[in-house]
């Protein structure tokens, strides 16, 4: 264990060493996402600028929400968009590579690829957060810190999910499929607002096929009180399970890969 350990360490290592290897070009890139990122932001304080509250939401909750799904996504990302990669592994052949390794086949995958001028936008999350909690009026208790904490770090695996689905899509069909990021970066935008907004149909959808209500829209009724259960405090672990299919499909694609021969 200790050993795999201080080899994925290594591999993290390489990764950042070679990104930084032109540091303003790094800096710059991370600045970008930073920049580009709070256009969204200004976007909502605009429209809050001309209405006082959207299906009921005042500006500061939405601004709540609005922080929670970019930190789950930034996190999210920040990890799984190296898979962004695998078609390129599949075609060129190093992914045949990763397989005669005796480690993690995903792991492989995602720590040598990880983007580290994503934290421009993981910054950006955490400074609309720490803008939006104090201004949402919200009594923060013991088990709203926890509801809070929970949103977001199972909001960050259900992202990686959403990610790694992605990427075993790509068993069939060896180039990756676009549309497919309408859950990943649609996710992010939709997420902006609660999901109600979006009406019962879609709500639903995304309660019970891709579960983003459940680390976004449920809790957050638990945080502003019009919910007192329990239950919708725990829901984001609940969408926790959804990683079983994500991991199910791409043990499914693994064991139909054929080798390209590159």
């Amino acid at each position: 264990m200790g050993v795999n350990m201080k080899l994925y360490i290594n591999f993290i290592a390489m990764n950042l060493k070679s990104q930084m290897q032109y540091k303003m070009s790094f800096f710059l890139t991370t600045f970008g996402q930073f920049i580009t990122a709070f256009t969204a932001f200004f976007g909502l304080y605009f429209i809050f600028s001309r209405v006082n509250a959207i299906d009921t939401f005042t500006n500061q909750q939405v601004f709540l929400c609005f922080a929670v799904i970019m930190m789950s996504f930034s996190i999210g990302e920040m990890i799984g968009g190296g898979l962004a990669v695998f078609p390129r592994m599949l075609g060129n052949g190093e992914f045949d590579r990763a397989l005669l390794r005796p480690r993690n086949v995903i792991l492989q995958i995602i720590l040598p690829n990880m983007d580290f001028s994503r934290l421009g936008l993981l910054i950006q999350a955490v400074l609309v957060l720490c803008y939006a909690v104090p201004m949402s009026r919200i009594l923060w208790t013991w088990d709203k810190i926890l509801t809070l904490t929970l949103m977001i770090l199972c909001g960050s695996a259900l992202f990686f999910g959403l990610f790694l689905i992605n990427a075993a899509v790509t068993f069939f069909t060896t180039e990756g499929m676009d549309f497919l990021n309408i859950f990943t970066y649609g996710g992010r935008q939709f997420g902006r607002y609660p999901f109600s907004v979006y009406g019962n149909g879609v709500l639903k959808f995304l309660t019970f096929v891709i579960p983003l209500a459940l680390i976004q829209y449920y809790p957050l009724l638990y945080l502003l009180d019009r919910e007192r259960s329990k239950l919708y405090m725990l829901l984001p672990v609940a969408a926790l399970l959804f990683l079983i299919p994500c991991y199910g499909v791409f043990r499914f694609g693994l064991s139909r890969y054929k080798s390209t021969g590159s």
